[in-house]
């Protein structure tokens, strides 16, 4: 049986918009494949998990260390190590991440990170930085990519931390570390902004119109040997050519290209996440989420439908998410056949 798990974060829009948002998306497929699934999940939070509704999702499929609470964010960081070829040796290990802090006019806000564009260069220069103020204060700092780094820091393990996109856009101050060792890393996030700030690296960031990289976001703890495994998926298909953390916890990956690779591969259970959304719902551009969205109704949604009625495709399950909620739907090729639902993208809004 060949059975597709298809992950859209952001794919519900806010509910104050969803009515307009709905009204201007053409998307015959998705509405057919939405208006004629079950319902088989649908969960709400309130706003203030460390962690976005799908990234907890996540977690949850791939077995992953996690607080029902969701008082801090899913232990990533031995996973996401070992994607980069890197030893995590015994201890504590949390995910580090450049990134760049808005001032607005009281309080921080933490800019997406898909927005900051920083060179391989100018990351190993700021990171060599950070590595010595680390070192100085007996922590291990190990570099993954420019965007991607690693923390051993065995005596923060109660730390509780926010995903990135869960503290995206808003006041920083209570998506920061918080608990016994919240004020070491304070003064140690502290340093490496005072010795970033006027740094030539973001001199030169500015001149070209790039925002300045002047802090360090901290997240995704995980004791060594700890990494999560995935029991149900037999394969995790990867679209985008970035490293994404979640994605480094599936021990078999598959790269596709297109609808049409996703088919042919003929999972027996596979996931694939569409990450199309979430930069532009992130950021309020509505008009850039409704153009993404439309774009996928051809490459993904249609393709995908047409696999079902034809046999290709036993089982679909649409995963889908805004800041507060996710909702799973399932279709089969016999729920197609309840012509008496029509087409309608209305389960979007929920």
């Amino acid at each position: 049986m060949t059975q597709l798990e298809l992950l859209l974060p952001f794919a519900m829009p806010p509910q104050e918009m969803a009515r307009d948002l709905l009204r201007e998306l053409k998307m015959p497929a998705l509405a057919t494949l939405l208006a004629r699934a079950s319902l088989t999940e649908h969960q709400l939070s309130d706003g203030f998990s460390r962690a976005l509704p799908h990234e907890n999702w996540l977690a949850r499929q791939f077995g992953l260390p996690t607080q029902s609470s969701h008082a801090t964010s899913p232990a990533l960081a031995a996973s996401a190590m070992q994607s980069f070829n890197l030893p995590a040796e015994a201890g504590v290990w949390f995910i580090l991440q450049p990134v760049h802090l808005h001032v607005a006019r009281d309080h921080l806000v933490l800019t997406d990170l898909r927005q900051l564009m920083l060179a391989e260069q100018d990351a190993r220069t700021l990171f060599d930085i950070a590595y010595s103020l680390f070192e100085e204060s007996g922590k291990t700092l190990r570099y993954g990519d420019a965007q991607t780094w690693f923390l051993r820091a065995d005596d923060w393990h109660a730390l509780q931390t926010s995903t990135p996109d869960a503290a995206c856009g808003h006041n920083i101050d209570i998506w920061m570390p918080q608990g016994d060792s919240a004020r070491e890393w304070r003064r140690l996030q502290n340093e490496i902004q005072m010795h970033w700030h006027a740094h030539p690296v973001n001199d030169q960031r500015e001149a070209l119109g790039l925002k300045p990289v002047n802090s360090v976001w901290l997240w995704a703890g995980t004791a060594s040997g700890t990494a999560g495994t995935s029991t149900k998926f037999e394969e995790t298909f990867t679209f985008s050519d970035a490293r994404l953390p979640f994605a480094a916890v599936a021990s078999r990956q598959i790269a596709v290209a297109s609808a049409a690779e996703l088919i042919n591969a003929r999972a027996q259970h596979g996931l694939l996440m569409l990450d199309h959304l979430t930069e532009a719902a992130l950021a309020a551009d509505w008009s850039e989420w409704l153009l993404r969205f439309q774009v996928m109704e051809a490459q993904w949604f249609a393709p995908l439908l047409d696999a079902i009625r034809n046999g290709q495709l036993d089982r679909l399950t649409l995963t889908i998410s805004h800041n507060t909620a996710h909702t799973s739907l399932v279709t089969s090729k016999s729920s197609l056949r309840k012509f008496w639902r029509k087409p309608s993208l209305a389960r979007l809004a929920p």
